[in-house]
């Protein structure tokens, strides 16, 4: 049971992420457009519209994602009550793995909105 209890809470890990990350990178986008925190591509880094659109889509992804999954991921996981040690590292892990696809996902969809809304040199196209 305490394994059990332990892949349960590893499996919320990446949906509470994405729900707190998400809400961070709505609110808080950061201030300079850099290479070590936040959403960072070449399409989103072309200036601070870009930057701060990004930011904010990308975040509101997020919390969706994670309000999704974390439901799901408690719901995959009760099949599992009692079970032995093996198969609850097994599934559980494949689980985990499953719940990164989204992430991937996540970046498309930021990039797609990127590309409707900013011409490829980052001005904000006009309808």
């Amino acid at each position: 049971m305490e394994f059990w209890i332990f892949m349960l809470i590893m499996n919320l890990l990446i949906p509470l992420a994405l729900v707190i990350l998400g809400a961070y990178f709505r609110k808080n986008t950061p201030k300079n457009i850099n290479h070590l925190f936040g959403y960072r591509t070449v399409r989103s880094m072309k200036n601070k519209d870009t930057w701060s659109f990004s930011h904010k889509y990308f975040g509101k992804v997020w919390i969706i994602t994670g309000l999704i999954l974390l439901p799901m991921a408690v719901v995959a996981m009760l099949p599992l009550l009692g079970k032995d040690n093996e198969t609850v590292g097994i599934f559980g892990s494949v689980i985990c793995v499953v719940e990164m696809i989204p992430l991937l996902i996540s970046i498309a969809l930021t990039e797609n909105a990127l590309k409707k809304n900013f011409n490829n040199d980052g001005t904000k196209k006009t309808k």
